[in-house]
């Protein structure tokens, strides 16, 4: 199954030839080509969110309980139908004070939040994996790894199978990165379970250029209930626009062990 996570850059008014209208055709076009499973997004303004929710066929969007705020950024999972369904979900703002609407501390630039759900597998005999998504800070180093402790924390109250994916505003070796994939959490990096190198291949802000730039920060971390079969980064342009300042980052997950919940092979392997 495809996981996508896709930074989609928030309509900007000073975006100019970058601006939402511009390239959000080709934001729908470059999801549906890559046809995820379940799709994480970033930066999603409600009514660039509402968009993708009227065109992605085959999609619904899940945010059980949101109190939608015009003004807001929501990282958002979308998931595929015919594939999974529902089972439950919700959200929590990466503070001190998680349940308080846009709260935020340390040296946040501005309030984060994780969107989470839970959904069974129609094609696993209905086996079910936990999935969330987020959008660390982009200046605060402190912010960083506190927002990355409490999704530690919340993750070792979520046993079974998990994916976790989103901008994590770092890179590899970074202080959330290492909390994130420590044992703890019983997550691993889809790219390093591959052997990939870390580079201007793996890196996935662009800055509307074309060009990678700062680190490898679009990331989906995976338990051992899955193998890692590829992943790609999605370059897709047109005559120079891109869909955003992000490139997307595909991984194609498949279930391991014989049943559900069955503990996978270390991450470093691949099923041939």
């Amino acid at each position: 199954m495809k996981i996508m996570t896709f930074n989609l850059r928030f309509e900007n008014d000073r975006d100019a030839e970058h601006a939402w209208v511009l390239r959000r055709e080709f934001v729908v076009g470059t999801i549906l080509n890559a046809a995820p499973c379940l799709l994480g997004t970033q930066e999603g303004t409600p009514a660039q969110l509402r968009y993708l929710e009227d065109r992605l066929d085959g999609y619904a969007m899940h945010v059980p309980g949101r109190l939608w705020d015009e003004t807001c950024q929501y990282p958002t999972l979308f998931y595929r139908k015919d594939r999974f369904s529902a089972v439950d979900g919700g959200e929590f703002w990466l503070s001190a004070t998680p349940e308080v609407h846009r709260s935020k501390d340390w040296d946040s630039a501005f309030p984060r939040m994780m969107s989470q759900g839970t959904f069974r597998d129609m094609q696993r005999s209905g086996a079910v994996v936990w999935v969330g998504v987020t959008h660390l800070d982009h200046i605060g180093k402190t912010a960083r790894r506190e927002q990355a402790v409490i999704i530690a924390r919340r993750l070792s109250s979520c046993p079974g199978a998990r994916i976790l994916l989103g901008d994590f505003n770092d890179g590899p070796g970074s202080d959330a990165h290492t909390i994130l994939t420590a044992p703890d959490t019983g997550l691993y990096d889809s790219w390093q379970a591959l052997g990939r190198e870390e580079g201007n291949e793996s890196m996935t802000y662009h800055a509307f250029l074309g060009t990678p730039v700062i680190c490898r920060m679009d990331w989906v971390l995976a338990s051992h209930s899955f193998v890692v079969r590829d992943a790609f980064i999605v370059r897709d342009h047109r005559d120079g626009l891109y869909p955003s300042d992000h490139f997307p980052y595909v991984v194609d997950l498949e279930w391991a062990g014989n049943r559900p919940g069955e503990p996978g092979p270390p991450p470093s392997s691949r099923m041939e």
